[in-house]
């Protein structure tokens, strides 16, 4: 018997200068925390991004750890974070034995500009220039773009400007995604907010196998940001360390290898955006669930593809759907547990947590590579539907 083919939820993409670049750091011995790669990699995502200073780091969180210490987050203040996201974007709040406080999702999947304001002004005192909570000082807001869908940032970054929070963007799923219309027309995601934060980890739209980096509306912030990663060092010769440094940098060779996926990035967009459509005419007239939207005003990376399960028809748990689907060659998942429910966050404050609960039990992410052929994506479709009528008694 023929294995059956796994479509996978979401591989990397290796078609051009991959090897070469890696081979060639390799070659140079360059393969640690030093080398041309990793500038040319910052320069390179700095040119796309249009900022003046990106600085590459390990992860996606470290990106995110480095920009809450520049926001000066400290122990015992607090932070506004989504509950729907990975746990990544939350743990470096606790990393800086902040609190974190859960914010909902909008019907985006993103943070509830909405909830967002009413929580402000009606479980917070404004004072001396100074968000207070529960005894925390909230200092700032962690605002995940889910699946490559750009939030409402206009509405987040006025409540931001009102109470005097810091505005860090995790853009890991959302590198070259930008708005075309309203207030920040032709701004990226991670460039809108005080701080940015990407990932390339292996299912991103580009990767390095891991690494990250982060940016920030001051390019000072970003050199102090890529002193603290280098393990603060400030005399080379004696090793002088005037602060706390971390070893955050990154690699030359993932830099390598990230070199020659942003050659690519572009025609990748442009592949996913394709692959989106042809879901979304596939899945047009089916009544049983329907493919999510993007954010209008906005030109999504289109990263991960998500199905909303039309709950009066189907009944059945969301595992029961995905184990049979992988039976079928075809690889999908649930989106996260929401973080507010994980054991270590359960005793933290989740500020009306309604819509994300709707969602978590409804959404599940569909194969989304950039190297899916049209015949992959019919088979996914048919898989789906298939399966989704069978569990539906039809």
């Amino acid at each position: 018997m023929n294995e059956r083919k796994l479509i996978p939820l979401s591989v990397p993409n290796f078609e051009g200068n991959e090897k070469k670049y890696v081979d060639d750091a390799v070659e140079q011995q360059w393969v640690s925390t030093g080398g041309a790669y990793i500038t040319e990699l910052e320069r390179s995502l700095a040119t796309f991004l249009r900022v003046e200073n990106v600085a590459a780091c390990q992860s996606g969180t470290a990106a995110l750890h480095l920009a809450l210490i520049e926001a000066g987050v400290r122990p015992g203040d607090a932070v506004i974070v989504p509950t729907i996201t990975f746990i990544a974007a939350v743990n470096p709040v606790k990393y800086q034995f902040a609190e974190p406080i859960f914010m909902d999702a909008d019907d985006s999947l993103c943070m509830d500009p909405i909830k967002l304001a009413l929580f402000c002004e009606e479980e917070c005192s404004f004072s001396g220039g100074k968000l207070l909570f529960n005894g925390h000082h909230v200092k700032a807001i962690v605002v995940v773009h889910v699946f490559g869908n750009i939030a409402d940032m206009e509405s987040i970054m006025n409540v931001a400007e009102r109470y005097n929070l810091k505005v860090i963007e995790d853009s890991t799923e959302a590198l070259g995604a930008c708005y075309i219309t309203g207030k920040y027309a032709g701004k990226y995601a991670g460039t809108i907010g005080d701080y940015g934060a990407y990932s390339f980890n292996g299912n991103k739209i580009i990767t390095t196998g891991g690494g990250g980096a982060v940016t920030a509306g001051d390019p000072e912030k970003v050199d102090h940001i890529r002193y603290l990663s280098t393990q603060a060092k400030d005399d080379p010769h004696y090793y002088i360390h005037n602060e706390i440094g971390y070893n955050y940098r990154m690699t030359n060779v993932q830099a390598a290898l990230g070199v020659a996926q942003m050659e690519e990035l572009s025609d990748f967009i442009q592949r996913k955006q394709q692959n989106y459509e042809l879901y979304k005419k596939l899945f047009s007239d089916f009544n049983l669930c329907k493919l999510l939207g993007f954010r209008e005003g906005t030109k999504s990376n289109k990263w991960f593809y998500s199905l909303v399960i039309d709950r009066n028809k189907i009944r059945v748990p969301l595992r029961n759907i995905i184990v049979e689907l992988e039976d079928r060659g075809i690889q999908t998942r649930a989106i996260w547990g929401l973080i507010h429910e994980q054991k270590p966050y359960v005793s933290s404050f989740a500020y009306k947590i309604e819509n994300a609960n709707y969602y978590a039990d409804r959404v599940i992410n569909i194969p989304s590579s950039t190297s899916l052929s049209q015949e992959d994506i019919r088979k996914v479709s048919t898989e789906i539907q298939d399966v989704l009528q069978f569990v539906a008694g039809l």
